[in-house]
């Protein structure tokens, strides 16, 4: 497939960034290098995306684990110990995979780093382990920095809230986000990536409809090219001082304005809340300086 498929390829021309793409695509790898080794081992939270094959619904999906739950066996393989919480929508699919598209993200607060490894994933013994098929890092921009965090144990997760249509409280949560990840897939696979902002840059139109700037990044346009292609996404919402998750799962399209301005427009299939889903509670963030004032 190269660096690009025909959908991101058609979003670049569209915007007019093929030769940016170009150039910034040679920083996709298929090796983990060992610099690359050394982050994901220190890292106590990973984003998981990919489709139900049951179902065909698209989810993010948060694992957590004392750092060195995600390491680095090779330079195209990743073994994660432990996997999803029972309840998590991707569970049964992640239960039964043997070769399953998985895209994951792996981000650092406490630096502003982030890691992205796309690849197939199989079940083990211990937990899962993921075979790289494309491996590259991003730049730090719209990513909040925190600190520190915290690990409570002993504490387990409430039951998760089901519905399909957002709830007022649930949009308020939303309203209230200041980072989201984005799971999207193609025909040859799936992707994980991160979105930031000031609080408000993400709004719930509706109790069945979301809508969020695309900001200017990297050119590459994976995320947006992999719509183009396929419009089912997940999102997941992190409370990070309680680790409360808000997984939804729809479609969603990009919508383009002028002078280069995109949003994205999403429509909601499923929600699920999980109160307490993960155990890591982080300090108050720095918002980036990149971040725009969102409009009102």
């Amino acid at each position: 497939m190269g660096a690009y498929h025909a959908g991101s390829r058609a979003v670049q021309d569209r915007v007019g960034v093929r030769e940016v793409a170009d150039h910034v695509g040679q920083i996709i790898g298929q090796g983990i290098k060992p610099v690359a080794a050394a982050f994901l081992e220190l890292q106590p939270l990973l984003i998981l995306g990919a489709a139900d094959p049951a179902t065909g619904r698209v989810w993010a999906s948060p694992l957590t684990g004392a750092p060195g739950f995600v390491r680095a066996t090779g330079p195209h393989q990743i073994s994660i110990t432990g996997g999803t919480r029972t309840t998590d929508p991707l569970t049964p699919a992640l239960t039964e995979a043997r070769d399953l598209p998985v895209g994951t993200i792996a981000l650092d607060p406490r630096t502003r780093r982030r890691m992205r490894v796309d690849g197939r994933l199989r079940r083990t013994a211990r937990g899962l382990a993921i075979e790289a098929e494309r491996v590259f890092s991003n730049c730090p921009k719209y990513i909040q920095r925190r600190e520190f965090y915290e690990t409570v144990v002993g504490r387990e997760p409430a039951q998760p809230r089901r519905g399909t249509e957002l709830t007022s409280a649930q949009a308020e949560f939303i309203a209230a986000a200041d980072t989201f990840f984005f799971a999207t897939v193609h025909e040859h696979g799936a992707d994980a990536s991160h979105r930031g902002g000031n609080p408000g840059f993400v709004q719930a139109t509706s109790p069945r409809e979301l809508i969020w700037p695309d900001y200017s990044g990297n050119a590459m346009f994976l995320s947006l090219g992999n719509l183009l292609a396929d419009p089912r996404a997940g999102l997941l919402f992190l409370d990070w001082t309680t680790g409360t998750t808000l997984q939804l799962t729809g479609e969603a399209r990009t919508e383009f304005g002028g002078e280069g301005e995109r949003r994205v427009r999403f429509t909601l299939t499923e929600v699920v809340e999980t109160p307490a889903a993960i155990p890591l509670r982080w300090s108050a963030p720095e918002y980036s300086p990149a971040n725009p004032t969102p409009a009102r």
